[in-house]
């Protein structure tokens, strides 16, 4: 029994007569003959009865149509569902991304993305950066954003955005009218910084070292979105990257420019091993729009 067989076969139920469906199979009426009886012989009985020059199907044959049909159908569902792969992956986008870029650069891009593809489901974890790469490498994210002081074996990574960062104050603090916040105005002021490990507080403690400076820090987190929180608190001061203040109050904080420089990196990964889908290429056209 083989998929030609079984085409002839419901061409020739669908029409009542082998000449309509050798018409419709575009075949000769003996080889429309010839391959239901192939198929008879292959699956034990008969098929049709064969009355003053009409075939009668068999009760047999209307039971093994109706699974036939139903096995058609079956291939028409998977060829719409390899149909919708092949345009738009599978249906579902899986992102994980680091506090900085998960309030507010990243739901735009995911609104862009959402406009080219309404009909595909977003999936967004906002976690520390460590967890979004052991995420991507496992393959439980497609996509992902994460700091640069990740461990990248295991994973494919780039550049994504490098902001400067800026010094974030109380409303009403005594810098809050100053032009520019260098470290020796932050010397001895209640700080919350970022934990060790992380790359930006890495670079500052450099720059505090150099200035012969020290910050009285009160705070440490990795949640940028935090030190934002703890600021408008007035627990004390803060750099936090331009994008994470997106879901800030601008009426309890006050944002100057910080000199000299310091750069937040964040990274694109992916996984190492798993080529990118159609989904996961227009999702990275909208994140690189949304920069």
């Amino acid at each position: 029994m083989n998929h030609r067989q079984l085409e002839t076969f419901a061409a020739v139920m669908k029409s009542g007569t082998v000449s309509r469906a050798a018409e419709l199979l575009g075949i000769t009426q003996p080889a429309v003959s010839r391959t239901v009886a192939e198929l008879e012989r292959s699956i034990g009985f008969l098929l049709f009865d064969r009355v003053r020059n009409r075939i009668i199907p068999t009760p047999e044959a209307r039971l093994f149509y109706a699974q036939v049909e139903a096995s058609f159908r079956g291939m028409d569902t998977l060829r719409a569902a390899a149909a919708r792969i092949r345009d738009h992956g599978s249906g579902q986008l899986r992102v994980g991304s680091l506090s900085a870029l998960g309030s507010s650069l990243v739901p735009k891009a995911v609104r862009r993305f959402r406009e080219g593809h309404p009909d595909i489901g977003v999936t967004l974890m906002v976690l520390p950066s460590r967890d979004v790469r052991d995420g991507v490498a496992s393959g439980e994210f497609d996509v992902g954003l994460a700091a640069d002081e990740i461990d990248v074996s295991g994973v494919l990574h780039q550049p994504f955005v490098s902001p400067r960062v800026l010094c974030a104050l109380p409303l009403g603090h005594p810098l809050a009218d100053n032009a520019v916040i260098t470290p020796y105005d932050l010397h001895e002021l209640p700080f919350i910084a970022y934990v060790p490990e992380d790359r930006a507080r890495q670079r500052l403690d450099l720059i505090f070292a150099e200035a012969d400076v020290a910050p009285r820090i009160v705070v440490e987190t990795i949640y940028a979105a935090t030190v934002c929180a703890l600021v408008a608190e007035g627990v004390g001061v803060g750099l936090v990257s331009p994008y994470a203040v997106a879901g800030a109050d601008p009426t309890r904080i006050v944002l100057k420019p910080f000199e000299p420089a310091v750069h937040s990196k964040s990274l694109l990964i992916l996984p190492l091993d798993r080529p990118k889908s159609q989904l996961v290429r227009d999702f990275i056209d909208c994140l690189l729009a949304s920069r």
